[in-house]
């Protein structure tokens, strides 16, 4: 069994890995894109029986939202929630809004209350290895992830209570201790297809 210190040094060598913001090759590949190609496809084509690899389903987008509604008593939370999504994702964030009135918050339809980034690519595969290598490792008393967040047609939600388990964002930087959900959208059909695709890409799924 690793030492806490012995662990504390493999996942800070981690993020020195993962993390790197060197200048990439023009053939650069992320590493978790290369081991879907390399591993994950003909694993899953055993698993489920696919006769074509184009069958096998794979990760389309990661979307990390954090909603922020006590914004609307304080504008700069949101504004520092959105820079530390930039932080943590290396693309700009999109503001969201109220799609109604709740006179009960004072709130008025079409305030902004959080914040989202969408991630397609390049950018989305190195933020799954960040996860999966640095960032989830980091959580105090972390013992996998729920089973049960998928939604019936192949998507998952994460929900994680601090985003100070991204090692992008210093404690002494932040505004606010808050959450964020991050979704994965696959285009797998069934939640067995999708457990299986995220699980063979290095997510933690609790044992039941």
């Amino acid at each position: 069994m690793k030492s806490k210190s012995g662990t504390k040094q493999a996942i800070k060598a981690k993020e020195k890995a993962v993390g790197s913001s060197a200048i990439k090759p023009i053939n650069y590949v992320p590493r978790i894109k290369a081991m879907y190609q390399e591993k994950v496809i003909p694993a899953m084509m055993k698993e489920f029986g696919y006769e074509n690899p184009m069958q096998v389903p794979r990760v389309e987008r990661i979307v990390l939202n954090i909603g922020m509604g006590e914004a609307v008593q304080n504008v700069k939370l949101l504004e520092s929630a959105a820079t530390e999504l930039e932080q943590i994702t290396g693309q700009k964030p999109v503001l969201t809004r109220s799609k109604k009135a709740i006179a009960g918050f004072k709130l008025r339809e079409g305030i902004p209350i959080g914040t989202k980034v969408t991630l397609r690519g390049a950018r989305m595969h190195e933020f799954l290895d960040r996860l999966v290598s640095v960032a989830l490792p980091r959580i105090r008393d972390f013992r996998g992830i729920s089973p049960k967040a998928f939604d019936g047609r192949g998507n998952y939600t994460l929900g994680l209570k601090e985003q100070l388990a991204f090692p992008e964002i210093k404690y002494d930087d932040v505004a606010s201790i808050h959450g964020m959900d991050i979704t994965f959208v696959t285009t797998a059909q069934r939640n067995d297809e999708a457990k299986s695709l995220l699980a063979h890409l290095g997510m933690p799924f609790r044992k039941p």
